[in-house]
């Protein structure tokens, strides 16, 4: 839709509610919106059906008109739109770049629906925007470059779309943001520089690659979740990940990890570790039994050897061990079948000794002791 359409919408917005209390160009904006969307689409119960611009969009009481999707504020003369959140009804249409008209929007949110075609770069021209959700819908093409535009934005949600390409280099430009998820896209490449300020960061299901470097996370001394399950990540996750100091969740399954180093903490709060479905290679790091708050541990399916680490049957917290699927030996800590500590996992599938049958922590089958002696060259090493 172009600028001369917006106009002489701005136009026939002006006439037909000349006694409004709505801003004309906001009317514009949201008749520009509403025309983008396929009207067949627009089921009779749905939010937008109710939108009916013969009623002024911020106007008391909505009996019949304007019932859903639009929050106003009325303290200022005339009214503004500030908020649009659309019903997950089906929609489907592009989203009009005139939106960006809507000048003092503080929220915009269209997830669960049918949105397609590219992102609107002029997106980023919104100064209030603080909230932006445009998940499951079927936005493809790159993210826009201009995103990084945002100053206010605290909320970025682009996940289970079509997206792709590779995240835009600056993104550390954008100051207030707390949460970033990008999850079940089509993204690629590298992470770039992360949002300082960030809270939770989530990317999985997408084709990222390359390793995870310290300068991406740099001065993110806030970020408690990480979220980056179902790439491509490769190479040696470091131990300065670990020690990030407000670490709480960390989720890296299904990648290419070949190394994992972590240093005892002099303090975490890592609650919850998985590193599951990678390719790591050595002996279970037994530092992760220092961590004091940790109770959930996933490193399953990787290429582990030796003896489980005595220190993980000593550490009380540990609630969830995941281990099967690698190639450990030995003797698993007798206090893990004791029935006293609530403890849950799996040790199958390995090369371990005495791992009761009784347990379910020992229901799937160690691995046949002709795999086990080719895997260790007819040894058993010990751990270092």
């Amino acid at each position: 839709m172009s600028t001369l359409l917006f106009l002489l919408l701005l136009s026939l917005s002006s006439l037909i509610l000349s006694q409004s209390l709505t801003l004309p160009s906001d009317i514009a904006a949201l008749q520009a919106f509403k025309a983008s969307i396929k009207p067949t689409t627009i089921p009779s119960y749905s939010c937008l059906a109710s939108w009916n611009f013969t009623s002024d969009p911020c106007s008391f009481p909505k009996v019949t008109h304007f019932t859903c999707g639009l929050t106003c504020t009325t303290t200022s003369n005339p009214f503004r739109v500030t908020q649009l959140t659309l019903d997950p009804a089906g929609y489907s249409g592009t989203l009009s770049p005139l939106v960006s008209g809507l000048t003092q929007l503080v929220h915009l949110d269209l997830s669960g629906n049918n949105f397609f075609g590219p992102i609107p770069a002029s997106l980023s021209s919104l100064p209030n925007l603080q909230s932006l959700v445009l998940r499951s819908n079927s936005f493809s093409g790159p993210i826009p470059p201009s995103i990084t535009n945002f100053r206010s934005l605290q909320t970025l949600d682009f996940a289970g779309n079509s997206l792709s390409g590779s995240l835009p280099n600056n993104l550390n430009s954008m100051m207030n943001l707390r949460r970033l998820d990008l999850s079940f896209n089509k993204l690629t490449g590298s992470l770039p520089m992360l949002p300082p300020n960030l809270l939770e960061l989530a990317m999985k299901a997408n084709s990222l690659s390359g390793s995870l470097n310290k300068s991406s996370f740099n001065g993110l001394t806030q970020i408690e979740v990480v979220e980056l399950s179902q790439n491509s990540l490769s190479g040696t996750l470091e131990s300065w990940f670990f020690l990030l100091p407000s670490l709480q969740q960390v989720d890296l399954a299904n990648n290419s990890l070949t190394r994992v180093e972590i240093s005892r903490p002099t303090d975490s709060e890592v609650v919850a570790v998985e590193l599951g479905f990678n390719k790591i290679e050595g002996y279970v790091p037994k530092n992760f039994s220092f961590y004091p708050m940790l109770s959930s541990l996933s490193l399953r399916y990787n290429r582990l050897r030796g003896p489980i680490p005595l220190e993980f049957g000593k550490k009380q917290k540990l609630r969830r061990l995941y281990l099967d699927g690698n190639f450990l030996n030995g003797t698993p800590p007798a206090v893990f079948f004791s029935g006293e500590t609530g403890f849950s996992g799996s040790l199958g599938d390995n090369c371990l000794q005495s791992c009761p049958g009784s347990s379910e922590l020992c229901l799937k089958s160690q691995k046949p002791t002709s795999i086990c002696r080719q895997a260790y060259g007819g040894g058993k090493p010990r751990a270092s």
